[in-house]
């Protein structure tokens, strides 16, 4: 048992041999280390949200800690027409708006997609007045000592976040609901959601088509649940685009059609032109039955034959989200995934367990050394305090 502590000290400096991705603030000083582009993307999902309240700058940052290839944001509308972070378009299920009796008038119901909705809508109240609230962690089995802590961040402060970072970090954000934010939210000129996007989009330097020098400097995928949103931008901004995928039975908000429509053949040889990817709900591309994984549908190969990325979502730790077939351990998760269905980038609430596998996943670097020279240097160690 004497030589165990020396044996881990052994252990760590070998393994210092591999090619590891640095975490920010770990690599050297000079020039920002480029993305990584040769591995799926691993995507913080609202940041680090498995660990602190969504969309806040503690959960960005936390993501970017953790080795995020990119950070994810929802992008909706004030009253005032400022973009700001946030993803439901109601605020009761991730802040303490509940509790400001100033704003009890503001519990209004609207007609959503064909339904009608009640709650307290983003669109209702002016930034000033969305900086009074406080998140609260979404889900009542995660951690909730952030509650009440965090206020709601602007699209520009997400932006800055990222550029900011002791690497190169790319930015995610999503058009959210252009819809219901056109409708309800009007800027001078006949400006629309959209346009307002890809403006501050422009503002901080974002464009580039994928994987070009500019978009390598600051890297950036759009997403949307709206295909036409993700069509009229094409003619504002070259940077890739990616259309998001819900339930196959579900209704685009925009077009009428169904998401099982929108991944036939024929709809990727129209949407391609417009977007670099798709971003499916993986239980379109992996059906569940009984909480067990049933046989991949041909999704991501079709997607794949059009020249499509794919980055489905989400990816969460916790057993109330894992299927019985990877045991509760999300890194078979991530196995199947990458190595099985072979997804190109992953939406994850948990940015650190993704990056945690893919570095111990990683090939080792050539300086390093054999399985078979570890151990034969540490039996060397360990021989003389055997006999001893």
């Amino acid at each position: 048992m004497r030589c165990l502590p020396l044996i881990w000290l052994f252990l760590l400096t070998a393994c210092a041999g591999r090619t590891l991705y640095p975490l920010p603030g770990k690599g050297g000083k000079g020039a920002k280390l480029p993305i990584q582009t040769s591995r799926p993307y691993n995507i913080a999902h609202r940041g680090s949200n498995g660990e602190i309240p969504e969309e806040t700058a503690p959960a960005y940052l936390r993501a970017i800690e953790e080795g995020a290839d990119f950070i994810e944001t929802d992008v909706l509308s004030t009253k005032d027409g400022v973009l700001i972070c946030f993803h439901d378009f109601t605020l009761q299920n991730t802040t303490n708006v509940a509790s400001h009796k100033e704003f009890a008038d503001r519990n209004r119901t609207y007609e959503v997609q064909g339904s009608n909705m009640t709650g307290f809508f983003t669109f209702d109240f002016t930034l000033k007045e969305l900086k009074k609230l406080r998140t609260k962690q979404r889900f009542s089995f995660r951690n909730q000592q952030y509650n009440g802590k965090y206020p709601i961040i602007t699209f520009e402060e997400f932006i800055t976040i990222a550029r900011d970072a002791p690497r190169v970090v790319g930015i995610y954000p999503e058009i959210k609901n252009p819809v219901l934010m056109n409708q309800h939210v009007k800027w001078p000129g006949g400006v629309r959601f959209e346009d307002k996007v890809v403006e501050t989009l422009k503002k901080y330097g974002y464009g580039g088509s994928y994987l070009s020098k500019k978009w390598l400097k600051r890297p950036l995928f759009i997403q949307s649940f709206a295909p036409s949103s993700l069509v009229y931008i094409s003619n504002l901004i070259d940077s890739p685009k990616v259309l998001l995928i819900d339930d196959v039975t579900v209704l685009t908000e925009d077009t009428n059609q169904t998401y099982a429509e929108i991944t036939s053949d024929v709809y990727f040889n129209y949407i391609k032109q417009y977007v670099v990817g798709i971003g499916p709900w993986k239980d379109t591309v992996v059906p569940v039955s009984n909480n067990y994984t049933q046989a991949p549908t041909d999704l991501v190969k079709r997607a794949h034959a059009h020249n499509l990325k794919v980055h489905p979502y989400t990816y969460r730790n916790e057993n109330e989200f894992l299927h019985l077939n990877f045991s509760q351990d999300p890194y078979k998760e991530y196995e199947y995934w990458i190595n099985e269905i072979g997804v190109d980038g992953l939406f994850t609430d948990f940015t650190g367990s993704l990056h945690n596998y893919q570095e111990w996943t990683s090939p080792l670097s050539e300086t390093s050394k054999s399985p078979r020279q570890l151990l034969s240097q540490i039996a060397a160690l360990v021989l003389p305090y055997e006999k001893a």
